[in-house]
């Protein structure tokens, strides 16, 4: 018997009354355009304002919210890091690893519903947990300035209601796309594809702004 045929998705990028970074924009916009999302619904990390914004198949934003990320800066998840207990994890090495990831739905050690970002290097994105009141979680999340939302150990924390009624019900309970975009490095370093206009079309045409006389 041959495979059901898969649905055609009618794409438009929409971000409703949203205003979102360029970054954000450019690759929102390469996904919808090349269908790098497939059939799937799609997530987009902006690390540097500490910000998740959830999109449906077709690319419609279904909602965005700040989110915790790693403690330490840096687009690199440290090598075996998934193998280490937290008491082994250094301060460096909690990042938030940026790139292309296809995530899937599942539980963690504590039996918690997780998306699974990279499951190698065991992040993930789960509900905020305010288990150690030193943290602050739920504080930081409050605020309006993304400088104090650097405290996980690499996953990525979303707040419990914007966790049920948007994350999960999209890729919780189905696999999605999840780009993570660098903060230390550039954009088109994982992205080329999302380099504005005016850089693709030098590219192709091997032509350059910094020619010198």
């Amino acid at each position: 018997m041959a495979p059901a045929p898969r649905p055609v998705v009618d794409r438009k990028l929409d971000f409703g009354d949203v205003r979102a970074p360029a970054d954000v924009t450019r690759v929102a916009s390469w996904a919808v355009r090349e269908a790098d999302n497939g059939d799937r619904p799609f997530v987009i990390v902006d690390k540097r304002r500490a910000r998740v914004y959830v999109f449906n198949p077709a690319g419609q934003l279904l909602g965005d919210s700040p989110v915790l990320l790693g403690y330490a800066a840096g687009d690199h998840s440290v090598a075996g890091i998934g193998n280490k207990t937290i008491a082994e994890i250094k301060p460096h090495e909690r990042t938030t690893p940026a790139g292309r990831f296809a995530s899937a739905p599942g539980r963690n050690a504590l039996g918690e519903d997780v998306v699974w970002v990279d499951y190698d290097a065991a992040v993930s994105m789960h509900r905020v947990r305010a288990t150690n009141p030193k943290e602050r979680r739920l504080e930081r999340l409050a605020t309006k300035t993304a400088a104090d939302n650097r405290i996980s150990w690499g996953c990525i924390n979303v707040p419990v209601a914007f966790f049920d009624k948007t994350v999960w019900p999209n890729i919780g309970e189905k696999r999605g796309i999840v780009y993570v975009l660098p903060e230390k490095q550039s954009l088109t370093a994982y992205f080329p594809a999302a380099a504005p206009p005016q850089v693709l079309a030098q590219a192709s045409t091997g032509k350059s702004n910094n020619a010198k006389p």
